[in-house]
């Protein structure tokens, strides 16, 4: 999973029945927090406050929410209004839209900023804007714990303050980015989980006496893999596709135990994963985001105007379905969850759904197809125009959407050619958030649905730049004010040079992030492909 030492068995000691390697591998460890991480983290918090709050309540339908906003934030207002206990909370009704198709939490984090500012944009977006800030702050974090270098952690923070679906994503009133931080904070902890079961098993096998037996050394509580379930049941009570991240992670958990303990030299790795690794990892991956997101609807539960809170008793259910054999409650709740996915269900191409910016995963790749957010003209906007435009669009930044796919093939090559096991995790991310939707592709899409893929290719792209910046000549050498030799490889030019490609692109589309009003020529020619339009 993370970057190891090179250090190889020696020769096996016999104990009893079972073997205890001569010294088990290492990971390299981490450095500690130092001056570099505190300036750049500084910086790179700043930018990202800068870039998500600047202009956060300009865009709005005369005065009202904007596109899908007009379904999340009045039924966030819906729980502020009807709430009677705080530490409950209140219940979506909105019937002006029909059937609330998404679980609570989400809202619920939108509606503490309604509680605060109200009913404006302010109040239903600042709680979005903080969780991007959030956002890209364990983006750079991950990097870091991937890499043990704080220099692929800047890199990965300065990505993700210039991704346009992330920062959009960070603006409006919508679910993604409060799921995309669960996520990203499982994958760090996951990432700890490993470094820390790294540590415990030399621990174990430097304090003698070893009780190392055949399955190899308990590894006590998990606080680290505890916070990733924690994180994955968040991030399932925001959105259902966090089931996606449950199986990946879990199983990224077990292959990672797997993997320890076969390297510590154990005699029977596979038997001591699964009895001493696998339970623990499904109470903590499993059982656990499973409560919390029955947790999450705690309000449901405790209304009772609650939609479908009476389904059972008040005929809704069929008498001979069997969701009878359940108490009311629980009965009521599991019709809910079904008539939820019959409504995603039937939400395909073939059943004559389509939208106008629907896009499949493979449109992803590339960021082919973004969505128009806003759009309105006016008049005399610039001197000697005589009229303009502005909109908003979910749009990934070229630079770093169109590095999709060559970063991926660069990580699979290292991961399992060059075995830099540091790739596995955002690999494993990656493939979380896309791999099924292509198995649904009939289903109606959007590319705010990439958003939790970002963070993920931000890592591989960061550490790609990293091993090129120390590949190619010396172009330039030099010593530094402590005397400590320094040199700048073709690699890292091209790395530094690819960075401000990156922020040149991200100042000249944001017209089309900020709703900035230009004239149409200028509108135009930020509409590079015939599928942006």
């Amino acid at each position: 999973m993370c970057h190891e030492s090179s250090s190889r068995f020696g020769s096996i000691t016999r104990v009893r029945t079972f073997s205890v390697p001569d010294r088990p591998v290492r990971l390299t460890p981490l450095p500690p927090w130092g001056r570099p991480e505190q300036i750049t983290t500084i910086i790179i918090g700043v930018l990202a406050f800068i870039t998500r709050f600047a202009g956060l309540t300009a865009t709005t339908s005369a005065g009202t929410p904007i596109f899908d906003e007009k379904h999340y934030v009045p039924q966030a207002w819906d729980m502020v209004e009807s709430q009677h206990n705080p530490l409950i909370g209140g219940i979506e009704s909105n019937p002006g839209y029909g059937l609330v198709v998404h679980p609570p939490l989400a809202k619920q984090l939108i509606a503490l900023g309604e509680e605060v500012f109200g009913y404006t944009p302010a109040g239903w977006r600042v709680m979005v804007a903080l969780f991007g800030c959030a956002t890209v702050l364990i983006t750079m974090a991950l990097a870091r714990q991937l890499s043990s270098s704080w220099q692929v952690g800047a890199i990965a923070g300065f990505l993700a303050v210039c991704d346009g679906v992330l920062l959009i994503g960070s603006r409006f009133g919508m679910l993604d980015i409060f799921q995309v931080f669960f996520i990203v904070t499982a994958a760090w902890a996951l990432v700890k989980d490993h470094r820390q079961c790294a540590a415990r098993i030399f621990h174990a096998w430097s304090h003698p006496p070893v009780r190392w037996g055949f399955f190899g050394p308990r590894l006590g509580f998990r606080w680290w893999r505890f916070l990733a379930g924690v994180m994955l049941g968040l991030s399932l009570s925001v959105k259902w596709s966090g089931l996606y991240y449950i199986a990946f992670f879990g199983l990224l958990s077990v292959i990672g135990d797997l993997r320890l303990r076969a390297k510590a030299g154990v005699s029977a790795p596979t038997a001591g994963t699964l009895i001493r690794d696998v339970p623990a990892a499904l109470a903590s991956l499993v059982v656990l985001p499973a409560a919390l997101y029955l947790w999450s609807w705690r309000a449901w539960f405790s209304s009772e105007t609650s939609v479908y809170r009476h389904a059972l008793s008040n005929g809704t259910v069929p008498e001979e379905s069997w969701l009878h054999y359940f108490p009311e409650s629980l009965g009521s709740w599991l019709y809910y969850h079904l008539s939820v996915l019959e409504f995603h269900s039937s939400l395909t191409s073939s059943s004559g759904h389509h939208h106008p910016w629907d896009s499949k995963p493979w449109a992803w790749l590339a960021a082919v197809r973004p969505i128009l957010y806003s759009s309105a003209s006016e008049q005399n906007c610039w001197a000697g125009e005589k009229a303009c435009h502005h909109a908003i669009f979910l749009f990934g930044t070229p630079a770093i959407w169109w590095a999709t796919v060559p970063a991926l093939l660069w990580g699979l090559w290292f991961f399992l050619i060059r075995r830099q096991r540091s790739y596995g995790v955002p690999l494993m991310g990656f493939a979380a958030g896309f791999l099924p939707w292509l198995a649904a592709y009939d289903r109606q899409m959007y590319f705010f649905y990439a958003t939790a893929l970002v963070p993920f290719t931000i890592c591989l792209i960061a550490l790609a730049c990293w091993h090129l910046a120390h590949t190619g000549p010396a172009i330039v050498n030099g010593v530094n004010k402590s005397g400590s030799p320094q040199f700048l490889t073709a690699g890292g030019l091209a790395v530094a040079l690819y960075l401000a490609l990156v922020a040149a692109m991200f100042i000249y589309f944001s017209p089309i992030l900020y709703g900035l009003p230009i004239p149409n020529s200028w509108y135009q020619s930020l509409m590079w492909l015939p599928s942006w339009q």
